[in-house]
């Protein structure tokens, strides 16, 4: 097959360069207004008005009130490469504007009817010019720009044939609003479709654009974090597992004011949430990054959608551990009172300057047990007795009862009927929280059980009202972050009185010994004591309680299957939370009162306590005013 001889070198004509660049910058209506919509803001716009007729597709129309652009510069605003924006190389490296690259009204004017009209500060009288012909006339307009945009690819209609429908091009539309409108809460905007009006945006702080654009909803399952370090700063939301998606739609990140799809970033993002999210589900956050714009390129893709960092690795640790800190704090102390987030926001800022400081979820109570830190927990029982024994000792400063101090402690330390049954009280009389709690131990964040529902849910009242908790989830998370704690180190083992005797096959066998460093690490002393027989004499004082045939069989087969070295480095916190899955208390265990309220004291002080291991909620919150609504008080 012989080749065509190709044709000589020549320029290419202006307007096959307008196309050329066209293809690059503009996809789609969406395109459009991103483009417009960053030089309005790169124009000190204090209000932005934008108008679309069918997705865009057939008009966009954005409004400003920036500064305008000159009669004599109108002309020039419409050539290739020309901007006002940088003038230097160094003004490359640096770039502080949304836009740079002066192609955007160039390549817009080449595919679609494109008017600008524009009234600069001190001009008598606004200027309007045709980007087909460039014919200039004088218009009516206050300070600021109009760019109108009128039936798109209507000169290559090869690519209009591309475009979806109006819902999707709309959609998309829709996107690119919210992103700016995020970025710029101190920017009035309105979006208006087919000439109903979509969004009002007056200007305010970053929490109300935040609440208008994601929902209320977002807001009550998300935290706030303010993180710097040096010339990084990372501001913003994140919305905790609960508020999980299928797909990554309420994503947002923002490089200097910028929206981007970094995959550093996302990766930092990813790790953070690797812990306490299931693997299928994608967070919900609206993050924003600040650095000095030297320290990053923006020149890398012609959408700018994507950057560089000249220090990825520091930009991608910042990230990762400022985002962990923020969702490894506890909720159990945040937001109390049960409101919304702009309600607990004003109580925040309405405290006097000598209130008390709330609790916060980063510091443990004053009454936190100390699970792991004392001596390990006799075998058969809940692994929380410590925890238990601390909780009893706070108690039991309150006024003793006469049937409390003759029941004499059991073998663990605690009085059996230092909680009466409720059963027995008379009507009237207080609540066993009320009756047997100091005054001064009521403001704990998750308060004090009050009952067990069917041996799954621990139901304790607290301040705000009553409070769910899912008693094995939680347990998990508890156990899951003690053992990644005593992993570090030496873990303390419980030894078997009897060891315990297990039947395994022969590719069992062969792990089992092959991997007893690795398990010996662990706390499990293991070894063969028959041809198919294993003995375990000891497991991790925090598993004394569990299941021990089920715990070693499941470790052994992620032995088995994954090399020793990958098991206890890659997939180290997966075993763990194997071993955290099935050493917590199980569904229909009855719970003594001081246990219930052992375990909302770890939760309290545990990081990551919200959820379990597998990004599950592991407690809920139902206010007086929920449980009013419920039984129609006061309608």
């Amino acid at each position: 097959m012989s080749a065509h001889r190709p044709a000589a070198i020549r320029p290419l004509a202006d307007i096959l360069v307008n196309q050329i660049a066209a293809g690059e910058v503009v996809e789609r209506p969406a395109s459009v207004l991103k483009e417009v919509l960053e030089n309005a803001l790169d124009a000190g716009a204090r209000a932005i008005d934008v108008q679309l007729e069918q997705g865009g597709v057939r008009r966009i129309r954005v409004a400003d009130d920036g500064w305008g652009i000159e009669r004599d510069d109108l002309a020039l605003a419409l050539e290739r490469h020309a901007t006002s924006k940088i003038a230097t190389l160094d003004d490359l490296e640096q770039v502080g504007t949304m836009g740079f690259r002066g192609e955007a009204l160039a390549a817009i004017a080449a595919v679609a009817r494109l008017t600008l009209t524009s009234r600069a500060e001190g001009s008598a009288h606004a200027w309007r010019i045709d980007g087909t012909d460039r014919s200039l006339a004088p218009a009516a307009l206050n300070q600021g720009t109009v760019v109108d945009v009128a039936e798109l690819f209507y000169s290559t209609p090869a690519r209009r044939k591309f475009l979806k429908s109006e819902a999707t091009e709309y959609a998309h539309c829709d996107e690119v609003f919210r992103r700016v409108a995020l970025a710029r809460p101190d920017i009035g905007l309105q979006l208006a479709h087919n000439g109903r009006v979509v969004h009002r945006l007056p200007t305010g702080d970053p929490l109300r654009r935040v609440a208008a654009l994601m929902g209320d909803d977002f807001l009550q399952h998300a935290r706030s974090l303010d993180a710097d370090a040096g010339p990084l700063r990372l501001a913003g939301f994140a919305a905790l597992p609960a508020y999980s998606r299928t797909s990554r739609d309420a994503q947002y990140l923002f490089v200097n004011g910028r929206f981007v799809r970094d995959k550093l970033l996302t990766h930092a993002v990813r790790q953070a949430y690797a812990d306490i999210l299931h693997g299928s589900r994608h967070p919900a956050y609206v993050l924003f990054l600040e650095l000095d714009p030297a320290g990053v390129d923006v020149n890398v893709h012609p959408a700018k959608i994507e950057v560089r960092f000249r220090e990825p690795r520091a930009v991608h640790q910042f990230v990762f551990h400022a985002l962990t800190r923020s969702l490894a704090a506890s909720g159990a102390g945040i937001d109390i009172t049960g409101g919304n987030a702009d309600a607990a926001k004003a109580a925040t800022e309405a405290e006097p300057a000598d209130s008390p400081a709330p609790a916060r979820a980063a510091n443990p109570l004053r009454y936190a047990s100390a699970v792991g830190r004392g001596a390990p927990p006799v075998q058969g029982r809940l692994a929380m007795e410590s925890a238990s024994r601390s909780y009893y000792d706070f108690a039991a400063s309150a006024r003793p009862t006469a049937e409390s101090a003759s029941s004499p402690p059991d073998a663990s330390g605690f009085r059996p009927t230092a909680f009466p049954p409720s059963a027995g009280r008379l009507p009237g009389e207080a609540g066993l929280a009320e009756a047997h709690l100091p005054a001064e131990a009521t403001g704990a964040p998750l308060g004090y059980a009050i009952a067990q529902l069917h041996g799954i849910y621990v139901l304790a009242q607290n301040a705000a009202g009553l409070v769910l908790v899912d008693m094995h989830a939680a347990h998990e998370r508890i156990l899951y972050e003690k053992l990644k704690t005593v992993l570090d180190g030496q873990p303390a083992v419980q030894h078997l009185l009897i060891p315990a005797v297990l039947s395994v096959g022969a590719k069992d066998m062969a792990a089992a010994e092959e991997c007893a460093e690795v398990l010996a690490r662990m706390g499990f002393e293991v070894a063969p004591v028959g041809p198919a027989e294993l003995a375990v004499r000891s497991v991790p004082a925090l598993l004394a309680s569990a299941p021990i045939g089920e715990l070693l069989r499941k470790l052994i087969e992620e032995l088995r299957e994954f090399p020793a070295s990958e098991v206890v480095t890659a997939r180290r916190n997966e075993l763990l939370a194997t071993m955290a899955c099935h050493g917590a208390v199980r569904a229909h265990r009855n719970l003594t009162i001081p246990e219930m309220n052992a375990l909302l004291r770890d939760m309290e002080a545990t990081e990551r306590a919200d959820q379990c291991n597998h990004g599950r909620p592991t407690w809920t919150q139902l206010t007086m005013g929920d449980l009013d609504r419920f039984f129609m008080r006061g309608q």
